[in-house]
């Protein structure tokens, strides 16, 4: 697909490190339902602990990177899983990273849209309540409309990708609102 062909491109984090984490599976699955025209880019939160004495313009590259990719995109995904009532540690840095620098990061007004999953009947709630305060904070434009939370994850998803298909169908709504928020 070229970008002449793209409506809208998404950004997808997903909140954990590990290789077949549900977040990833989540965003896997939703990267394979999309319409033709949306794309979904998928990128891996592995960055420094954020320190405001590297957060200069000789910051790591793979700061500039993430940064760069964020304010390609039109709208951004992100995938939490709950860990401990709250959001992962990565993704709590890679927001600190992306919020920066003060006022003008690439997130201020980005359209948004949380997941939040889990093992239990609750689908990481108090995680995706975590995530949207910070949202808030930078302040990233978050989607209005049903929260996507998906208790009993490891039941959908299925060779590393969400699999089911009446979630699947909830969260493209819930995409057809990101894409609307982004204009496109």
């Amino acid at each position: 697909m070229t970008d002449a062909t793209v409506r809208a491109k998404l950004l997808g984090l997903p909140g954990s490190l590990r290789r077949n984490s549900n977040s990833l599976a989540v965003l896997r699955g939703v990267q394979d339902a999309l319409p033709a025209d949306i794309g979904l880019e998928i990128r891996d939160l592995r960055l420094p602990l954020y320190d405001q004495d590297i957060d200069t313009p000789d910051a790591p590259a793979e700061v500039h990177a993430f940064r760069q990719a964020i304010a390609a995109a039109d709208a951004v995904v992100i995938a939490t899983p709950e860990y401990n009532y709250g959001m992962s540690g990565v993704l709590k840095n890679a927001l600190d990273w992306a919020s920066r620098p003060y006022g003008k990061s690439a997130l201020i007004g980005k359209p948004v849209l949380v997941i939040s999953s889990s093992p239990a009947f609750t689908g990481g709630v108090r995680a995706h309540q975590q995530v949207n305060d910070t949202l808030l904070a930078i302040p990233a434009k978050l989607v209005a409309g049903a929260q996507v939370v998906i208790g009993g994850v490891g039941d959908k998803v299925k060779d590393g990708k969400l699999t089911d298909e009446a979630v699947l169908k909830f969260t493209l709504g819930a995409i057809d609102r990101l894409v609307a928020a982004a204009g496109k």
